[in-house]
């Protein structure tokens, strides 16, 4: 697969993602009236999904051939390589064994022409001593040598001196012959030398090309890998984001609920009246919740044994346990949450809520994806299914829409403290009173009680007068 295919696939992805997400928001029909966004689902998602992981798998099983392609290519590349490195090396030995013939060849010149040198001094002797026993010869004959003997000794010196000059002579010729036999092999030996070099510099002209060859082969397959990685990638996060845009049944986000739901148990100690001790004891239902980096369990303060009000309540000591089946977690603090103090949560460390063993829901990252959403209660067993809007002069809290209210289990009537998770299973937010849930985007407190079986030194009644504030100057729908 080539780079403009890999483009347009993404392109393609990313134009079927951008259709996946579109949210649809009613437009305001009447003046002065608060304007309410609701949002809509095709209903052949699943279809374009379908289409689209189709798609993917088309594209990866291309990637996958083409990749093993290049692979047979790359196998192929290097045995010729090594065919050429083996052809070099071979070439390298013979131009080797042609330089050391050429050699020896030289050698033998060089003793041919010494021992040319030597015959022609040799000729040139035997010429002189010709010579000399002629003039000899005349002298004797002109002066009439007296004995035979003499004349013909000296002639026989001469014809021997004459045979030994033909015979070297001869000898001259035939060096003659062989250092020009010498000469034409050592031209030829040349001659292949230079072939051979020639054949050498193309072999590892040839290599260094095919080792750059090798080098593009395996930096675009490289390019190939990562683009395979990138495109699986791709491809699990489209699943991943399917799986997580899949709507869940309100009876399995229940039952989920149930499942994974943690006791939590407080008890108060104040002076009353006359001084007497007043005890108070609450049992409520909450979940663990996770932003991905600190876990806790949140719930309504009317869950604890305190209220907001003022003046607010004095309490002398405050305890409190999380339990799960026959894990039991003290609690060390009670946080309120900045947004609005009526949601209360306790943090959780990552060893105490694997003691626990429940799920941590995690905090809703689209709130628009479905408009409808399911309402579980903290206090009873109820659950039902509603449709919450926007509602613009209130951008923290999502407003339930009652005329859509349908009670799936039990006498569903939901009051404040109730949970609302989205479609998708994860926690929207606490319903603050009946009518509005606040939407839970953090964990940032506003203020922080150290629970203790002495809390004199804490003046809850101080605290709990000042966050009754902070509700009191909340816009009147919302208190």
């Amino acid at each position: 697969m080539n780079r403009s295919i890999l483009i347009v696939i993404c392109d393609f992805l990313l134009v079927s993602l951008l259709a996946f997400s579109t949210v649809d928001i009613n437009k305001t029909t009447q003046e002065g009236v608060p304007r309410q966004v609701k949002t809509t689902i095709a209903t052949n998602q699943n279809e374009s999904r379908q289409d689209l992981a189709a798609v993917m798998r088309l594209a990866l099983e291309q990637e996958r051939k083409g990749r093993e392609l290049l692979v047979g290519e790359l196998a192929r590349t290097r045995e010729a390589l090594a065919q050429q490195q083996a052809q070099l090396g071979e070439h390298e030995k013979q131009a080797e064994a042609l330089r050391q013939e050429l050699q020896q060849k030289e050698q033998q010149t060089a003793q041919l022409e010494q021992q040319q040198a030597n015959l022609r001094q040799q000729v040139a002797a035997a010429q002189t001593n010709v010579q000399t026993l002629s003039q000899q010869l005349q002298s004797s004959s002109t002066e009439a040598l007296s004995s035979k003997e003499k004349l013909a000794a000296v002639q026989a010196e001469i014809q021997r001196q004459a045979a030994q000059a033909a015979a070297l002579q001869q000898q001259l010729g035939q060096l003659a012959l062989s250092n020009q036999l010498v000469l034409t092999e050592k031209q030829r030996l040349a001659g292949q030398l230079q072939v051979s070099e020639a054949e050498k510099r193309l072999v590892a002209e040839q290599a260094v090309r095919m080792q750059e060859e090798v080098k593009v082969e395996r930096a675009e397959k490289a390019k190939l890998a990562d683009g395979v990685q990138a495109l699986a990638t791709k491809s699990d996060q489209l699943a991943q984001e399917i799986r997580q845009n899949r709507p869940l049944a309100p009876n399995t986000i229940f039952d989920q609920f149930v499942t994974n739901r943690v006791g939590v148990s407080f008890w108060a100690v104040r002076s009353g009246f006359l001084g007497l001790e007043s005890n108070k004891r609450t049992e409520a239902q909450s979940v663990l919740v996770t932003d991905g980096t600190h876990t806790v369990a949140l719930f309504h303060v009317q869950d604890t044994p305190l209220s907001l009000g003022h003046p607010g309540s004095e309490w002398q000591g405050l305890t409190g346990t999380l339990e799960r089946d026959t894990a039991s977690i003290p609690i060390r603090s009670l946080s309120f949450y900045e947004r609005d103090p009526r949601i209360v949560f306790v943090p959780v460390t990552p060893a105490e809520a694997g003691a626990l063993g429940a799920r941590a829901y995690r905090l809703a990252s689209d709130l628009y994806n479905f408009q409808d959403a399911v309402v579980v209660g903290s206090q009873e067993s109820h659950y039902g299914e509603c449709s919450f809007q926007i509602d613009l002069t209130t951008p923290l809290y999502l407003k339930m829409d009652r005329n859509t209210l349908k009670g799936l289990f039990g006498k569903f009537n939901p009051s404040r403290g109730d949970f609302v998770f989205s479609r998708t299973g994860e926690l929207l937010g606490v319903m603050a009173n009946n009518t509005y849930c606040l939407v839970i985007k953090d964990f940032n407190p506003t203020t922080i009680l150290q629970l203790s079986p002495d809390m004199s030194s804490q003046k809850t009644g101080e605290t709990l007068s000042r966050l009754y504030s902070l509700i009191a100057g909340l816009p009147f729908k919302l208190q």
